[in-house]
C-alpha cells in the first residue's frame, strides 16, 4: 500500500534519535528513505546491543521502513556516489553541525547546485547563529540549558529525565517543518533549507514557566514528583508499588474531596482554586498518600476511576510490556530481524489514519543492506560497485 508521501525520496544521515526519528515517520508515511551510514555502520547503530550482529534498540526503533547504504563521502569515488544521489533526491535529513556538513557536501548551498529543489532538513544542538552556534549536544544538555532539569527532582539534585523528550519532540518539529517544505515544492517547485534545534525545541516545552518568571519572577524550585500548577497531583505509593494521580480545576478537585471523604476542605480558603492548592500541596499530597496506603495499586486505581480521577500505575519497562491495554490496542508490531532472539517490538508512528494507514513495509535495515541495490537504482554498474566496494568507498 503506497502512503502520502509516495514517489518522495529521501537522504537520511541522521544519527541516534532526532534526525533518524523525523526520518522514520517519513518512512511510515511512504516516502522512500535511504540511511546512509559509514562503511561498517554508523555508530548509533550499536549502542545497547541486542541482536547478534550488534544492532541496538533505539536503532532498530528509529529506522523501520528504510533502506540503507554504507558510503564514505570523504573519498573521491564516494563523493560522486553521492552527488549522484543527490541529483535523484526530494529531502536530505541531517544532524549534523554546520562545518561537518560543508565538510560532508551536506550543506544546502552544495546541495541546491546539485538539485535546486532539494529539501534539507538540518537539525543541531544550538542551529548556527549566536554564542554556541555549531557547538555540539544532546538532549540531556538541552534539558539542563532549558531550566526542565534545574525543577526536576529532589532536594538540592537537579534530575534529567530518562526519557529523551528533547530529541522525540525535536524530531517531530523537524518533520513538520520537511511536510510544510514539501508542500511548498509542491506548491511553487521550490526547494529550500528547514532547521530545527535541540535547545530551540527544549526553550519551546518550558516557555510558559520563562514567561511566568520574566513576568512575575516566581522563582520556582524542585518539588519532586509534586506539581507545582496544581494539588494533588504527585506519584504516591500503594500496599504493593506506585500510583500517579492529577487533578486539574475544580471540577476534579471536588471529586477527589468526595473521595477521601474531607468535605469540610470543598469550602476551606486554603484550597479555593489550582494555585492555592498548590500552594498547599504538601498537604494535600500527605492526605492523598494516607489513603493510597490502605489500598493495593489495582484498588486504589479501581477507586479512581470510579470517581472519575485521572490516575495510572507506575511501570517498569517489563510492565508495560504487559500491559493488557497495550496488547489489546496492538500499540507494538512484532518485527522479525535477523539475529534477535525474538520478534522486535516496534511501535510506529501513534497516529492513526482512516483512509491512508501507516503499516510496516520493511523490517529495519542489517549494515550495507541495499547498497547494490540503491545504487544501480541510480546508474551504477555491478562492476562499478565492486571497484566501490575495493576501495572502501561503499
Amino acid at each position: 500500500m503506497s502512503g502520502v508521501l509516495d514517489g518522495v525520496r529521501v537522504l537520511d544521515f541522521g544519527r541516534y534519535i532526532a534526525g533518524p526519528m523525523c526520518a522514520g515517520l517519513l518512512a511510515d508515511l511512504g516516502a522512500d528513505v535511504i540511511r546512509v551510514e559509514r562503511v561498517g555502520g554508523g555508530e548509533d547503530r550499536y549502542q545497547y546491543p541486542v541482536t547478534e550482529g550488534g544492532e541496538g534498540p533505539c536503532f532498530l526503533q528509529m529506522n523501520r521502513n528504510k533502506r540503507a547504504i554504507t558510503l564514505n563521502p570523504m573519498r573521491e569515488e564516494g563523493r560522486a556516489i553521492l552527488r549522484r544521489l543527490i541529483a535523484e533526491t526530494d529531502v536530505v535529513v541531517a544532524n549534523l553541525p554546520a562545518d561537518t556538513l560543508k565538510t560532508m557536501g551536506l550543506d544546502y548551498a552544495y546541495l541546491s547546485s546539485i538539485k535546486p529543489d532539494i529539501i534539507l532538513t538540518g537539525i543541531s544542538a544550538f542551529g548556527e547563529t549566536g554564542p554556541y552556534g555549531n557547538r555540539l549536544g544532546f538532549d540531556g544538555i538541552a534539558q539542563a540549558m532549558c531550566g526542565a532539569a534545574y525543577l526536576s527532582g529532589f532536594g538540592d539534585q537537579p534530575t534529567k529525565s530518562y526519557a529523551s523528550f528533547v530529541d522525540v519532540s525535536t524530531a517531530l518539529y523537524a518533520t513538520i517543518a520537511t511536510l510544510t517544505a514539501i508542500m511548498e515544492k509542491k506548491a511553487s517547485g521550490r526547494g529550500q533549507e528547514v532547521q530545527t534545534t535541540l535547545f530551540g525545541t527544549a526553550l519551546s516545552m518550558m516557555n510558559f514557566l520563562l514567561i511566568e518568571q520574566a513576568l512575575v519572577k516566581k522563582d520556582r524550585v524542585r518539588s519532586g514528583n509534586r506539581a507545582q500548577s496544581t494539588s494533588p497531583a504527585d506519584i504516591f505509593r500503594t500496599k504493593d508499588g506506585w500510583i500517579v494521580m492529577q487533578s486539574l480545576g475544580d471540577a476534579l478537585y471536588d471529586r477527589w474531596v468526595k473521595l477521601i471523604g474531607e468535605p469540610e476542605w470543598l469550602s476551606d480558603p486554603r484550597f479555593k482554586t489550582d494555585e492555592n492548592r498548590s500552594d498547599h500541596g504538601e498537604i494535600l499530597s500527605e492526605r492523598m498518600q494516607r489513603w493510597c496506603d490502605q489500598y493495593t495499586t489495582a484498588e486504589a486505581l479501581d477507586l479512581l476511576a470510579a470517581a472519575r480521577l485521572p490516575a495510572g500505575p507506575v511501570y517498569s519497562p517489563q510492565q508495560v510490556l504487559d500491559d493488557p491495554h497495550v496488547q489489546a490496542t496492538g500499540m507494538f508490531t512484532p518485527v522479525d530481524y535477523p539475529g534477535a532472539p525474538k520478534p522486535v517490538p516496534l511501535l510506529l508512528s501513534p497516529s492513526t489514519f482512516s483512509k491512508t494507514p501507516i503499516t510496516l513495509r520493511r523490517r529495519p535495515p542489517t549494515v550495507s543492506e541495499h547498497t547494490d541495490e540503491v545504487l544501480a537504482s541510480v546508474g551504477y554498474s555491478s562492476d562499478e560497485i565492486g571497484k566501490f566496494k575495493a576501495s572502501r568507498a561503499i
